[in-house]
């Protein structure tokens, strides 16, 4: 360890070397900081890092994993944050900068908006000549529009003829949901931000309503209803592809379901049925069904795989959890995998 310097007398210094002392000392406080920045900064990164590769190592080990990532990843946003301001505040007091990541270039599939900013004299500003093109320097902003709804106005001509008193019309678009006034691409983008960003319907009727597009959360409840039933018969043959596998992985996971007039929550379970053979070489695309029930009784993965019975050939097999069999392509383990039988002929 170094040595520290002995602090000079201070009552012997004149006025310019007490300031040229003074600034040597802020710069090296900043620079101290600055190093203390980074290491808690790169600590509190690894850590991110380690829970993210425990949990692709070893699985879900716990219900709490996704809350501590995302703390970490919110903490690790504020610290760096923090750090970029302390570089700007260096940077304006003229101390040298520390080194930044390389930066990566925009995507090419970004659409560009090209804006040309040429001179304002054409002439050369010495002898008074026209100056000619000599090249251009170009620099790319990342920029971002923000959302905005529009409407989207059908008219439906009218014609007459004048001698037999016959009107037609053209017939009236579709609508996903009959006489809603929500077109398909908003019906989606409240679906994906209430499933995909985890955005409640009441903040999303917030966001809106500061668009100037003020929309009830019982109007947006309606319309995610009725893209549920839109989308059943997708649901239907996805479940018809997930349950005619040979091999089916299944668990089930709790999750907190309101309980209308009691004020409270109670527990349901979220049924999740995975095929995917892609590791033993079949090509077929994997998927994943999922089946809401109001308990854990065994008498529900009975009646999801009981489509899965064979025709022709039947078998039982205890299910981990579970005191009853199910019959046919049946689940083993902890309620992890349903073999088809073999058909004897």
């Amino acid at each position: 360890m170094s040595e520290r310097a002995d602090l000079p007398d201070l009552d012997q210094l004149d006025p310019q070397s007490l300031k040229a002392l003074i600034r040597a000392q802020h710069a090296e406080l900043l620079s101290k900081d600055e190093q203390l920045l980074s290491r808690d900064t790169e600590i509190e990164h690894l850590k991110l890092l380690i829970a993210k590769l425990r949990r692709e190592q070893f699985g879900r080990s716990s219900e709490k994993l996704d809350r501590q990532i995302a703390q970490l990843e919110l903490r690790l946003g504020e610290l760096e944050a923090s750090r970029a301001q302390d570089i700007a505040r260096g940077a304006s007091a003229g101390l040298s900068p520390v080194a930044r990541p390389v930066r990566r270039p925009l995507a090419e599939h970004l659409p560009r908006e090209v804006r040309h900013y040429a001179p304002k004299q054409h002439t050369c500003p010495d002898c008074g000549r026209q100056m000619k093109h000599l090249g251009e320097d170009s620099a790319e902003m990342l920029e971002y529009v923000p959302e905005h709804f529009k409407v989207i106005q059908h008219v439906r001509s009218k014609l007459v003829c004048i001698r037999c008193d016959r009107i037609v019309q053209a017939a009236a678009p579709s609508r996903p949901i009959e006489r809603g006034i929500a077109g398909p691409g908003l019906l989606a983008h409240v679906l994906v931000s209430k499933y995909c960003d985890h955005l409640p319907l009441y903040r999303q009727s917030e966001i809106y309503a500061r668009a100037g597009v003020p929309l009830d959360r019982s109007t947006l409840a309606e319309w995610v209803g009725g893209c549920s039933r839109l989308l059943e018969p997708l649901v239907e043959v996805l479940r018809r592809h997930v349950m005619s596998a040979t091999k089916l992985h299944g668990d089930d996971t709790p999750v907190p379901v309101l309980a209308p007039g009691l004020g409270k929550t109670k527990t349901g379970r979220l049924w999740s049925y995975v095929r995917d053979d892609r590791p033993a070489g079949d090509p077929t695309a994997p998927a994943v069904w999922f089946a809401y029930t109001p308990d854990r009784k065994g008498e529900h993965p009975q009646g999801h795989c009981r489509p899965m019975v064979t025709r022709g050939s039947s078998r039982s097999m205890p299910v981990g959890r579970f005191k009853k069999p199910l019959v046919g392509r049946t689940c083993a383990g902890s309620f992890t995998i349903c073999r088809q039988p073999t058909s004897r002929r």
